[in-house]
């Protein structure tokens, strides 16, 4: 079996990321790997605004930490995962998302699948098969339906 050491998990601010970071944090735990979960926001969406990206990066991420504060407190107590670590930036997804992996350098990627329709897909494409192409390590595509029956004392 493979060993991971590194592991980067995107995040997409559905509610999928739940399922995202369960997974994440189970592989982790089992390898004691360090963790960095990672969401961009689409650049675009902030340009028609008048919205400072710094504090709408900002209030990103609070609303992340919020979802996943059942996750995040039972990973700070895992004496299994050296870290944990949440960074959100903005930009054109992909390109921002392979960059931050890139840097993390890790071992395995994880991320969502959303189910675009075909239209949308063939003009915005998906991050899931960017990250297929693109990575030089392993990716594990998580389906959210396919995860709700983990239970997360496994990794306590």
């Amino acid at each position: 079996m493979a060993r991971y050491n590194r592991i980067f998990a995107a995040l997409d601010g559905t509610e999928a990321q739940i399922a995202i970071a369960r997974r994440t944090l189970s592989i982790a735990h089992d390898n004691k790997a360090e963790v960095l979960f990672a969401h961009v926001i689409d650049a675009s969406e902030l340009e028609m605004g008048r919205v400072s990206v710094d504090e709408y990066v900002n209030k990103s991420k609070q609303a992340i930490e919020n979802a996943l504060e059942r996750q995040l407190a039972k990973a700070a107590n895992d004496e299994c995962l050296p870290s944990v670590e949440i960074k959100v930036a903005a930009g054109r997804t992909n390109d921002v998302l392979g960059e931050l992996a890139k840097d993390f350098n890790p071992d395995l990627v994880i991320c969502g699948v959303r189910g675009l329709s075909n239209i949308k897909y063939a003009f915005v494409g998906s991050t899931s098969t960017f990250l297929v192409r693109h990575m030089e390590c392993d990716v594990l595509v998580v389906r959210p339906e396919a995860i709700e029956e983990i239970d997360e004392s496994e990794y306590e």
